[in-house]
């Protein structure tokens, strides 16, 4: 089993999960801790990266695009200190962050997780109930049911309608935009039949947000919603129209830091490149003495077959 505990979280693996267990050091995100131990199987697995750095450096799990309702709702807007995937990591413990690094890339080679999208969510999304007030209001979501109640900070016209109950079949779409820079976000739900869309801060079925440190703690209630709705990328599922400016899911952190291709898509010189860069890793663990002469000549053949 391979494990890293820092002031940040612990992180284990035990050859078929990666658990995740937020820290209770002070600089832990309100969402990190509310969202609480976190279960990834490998094959919800795209890929786990290292980067090094002069004080900290940053382990990174990868998820299939498609697994996690939390990232499918939030597609790549998640400010690195809230992403419950990132870890960071002191000078003295990256050989331990590499050593987790590895161990989880041989699984996935050996294993040959398949990295394209998932038409099912892997991961169950934030434990119900769940309530979380922020912006202009408050939201409450126990499995069935979505309450909004308002503050003093709400504008009249949409206060003066008092606290909205909507059943979760009557939401179509809901949609989580962060605040940036002098662009309020908010947290829609869309409903059917539909009504004239409006802005945030009058629509008496969203919530706008200005920043503040809780507003990402509306994306959990957004990803409790969106787990127990139609799946995006299933069979007839009308896909969902992205927030005015925001980054789809599809292409969030789709090119690594080296430029290489990180979204896990299929077809053509994509797919042979990515081979390739398989059986390099395949080398390098093989010398490295990670990789069994056994173990390094069943994944090889595993990746040649695919080419």
């Amino acid at each position: 089993m391979a494990e890293i505990i820092q002031k940040d979280g612990t992180w284990t693996f035990d050859g078929d999960t990666v658990r995740i267990v937020p820290g209770n050091d002070k600089s832990v995100s309100p969402l990190r801790r509310t969202l609480g131990e976190i279960a990834v199987p490998l094959g919800a697995l795209a890929g786990i990266s290292f980067e090094s750095g002069k004080k900290t450096g940053r382990l990174r799990l990868r998820l299939r695009d498609g697994a996690d309702p939390l990232l499918q709702i939030t597609a790549g807007r998640l400010d690195d200190a809230w992403d419950p995937y990132r870890l960071s990591v002191e000078p003295a413990r990256t050989g331990v962050a590499e050593y987790f690094v590895d161990e989880v890339r041989r699984a996935l080679l050996l294993e040959q997780v398949e990295t394209g999208p998932l038409d099912d969510y892997v991961l169950p999304g934030p434990p119900l109930p769940i309530t979380v007030g922020a912006g202009d209001g408050t939201v409450a979501f126990d499995g069935e049911r979505i309450r909004l109640e308002w503050n003093w900070k709400t504008e009249e016209s949409k206060q003066s309608g008092g606290p909205r109950t909507l059943a979760l079949d009557d939401v179509r779409a809901v949609e989580w935009l962060p605040a940036a820079g002098l662009e309020n976000g908010y947290l829609r739900f869309r409903v059917t039949p539909e009504p004239v869309r409006t802005p945030p801060k009058h629509d008496p079925h969203a919530v706008e947000l200005w920043g503040f440190r809780k507003d990402p703690l509306m994306a959990l209630v957004a990803a409790a919603v969106a787990a127990r709705m139609p799946h995006p990328y299933a069979a007839g599922t009308p896909k969902p129209t992205p927030a005015p400016g925001a980054e789809t899911h599809e292409t969030a952190g789709a090119e690594g830091k080296d430029g290489s291709d990180r979204s896990g898509g299929s077809g053509g010189s994509d797919d042979h490149d990515v081979l390739l860069r398989r059986l390099r890793e395949l080398g390098e663990l093989h010398q490295a003495g990670i990789l069994t002469e056994d173990e390094f000549s069943t994944a090889k053949q595993a990746v040649l077959k695919r080419m």
